[in-house]
């Protein structure tokens, strides 16, 4: 599944848009490596995400295509 998607199914990032903006900007990268909106994501792949004033680092354990709002924190285990 593509970054940009991973993220707003798994409600990170609210929109799509938002974190497609963020994957050009380089702040966000999957394995230590940048990542570009359409780089693939699968689990057991560790995401670190560069917000305003922060970051998250998080492990992604499921990559449905559609989730309910109330499963979305399952798809992926915080590391810091």
């Amino acid at each position: 599944m593509r970054i940009d998607k991973y993220l707003k199914n798994s409600r990170i990032i609210k929109r799509r848009t938002v974190a497609k903006e963020a994957c050009e900007q380089g702040r966000i990268s999957i394995n230590d490596k940048v990542a570009k909106p359409g780089t693939e994501v699968r689990p057991g792949d560790e995401i670190f995400i560069q917000f305003g004033n922060g970051s998250l680092r998080a492990r992604v354990l499921a990559t449905p295509d559609s989730c309910r709002k109330e499963d979305a924190a399952s798809l992926y285990e915080v590391l810091e």
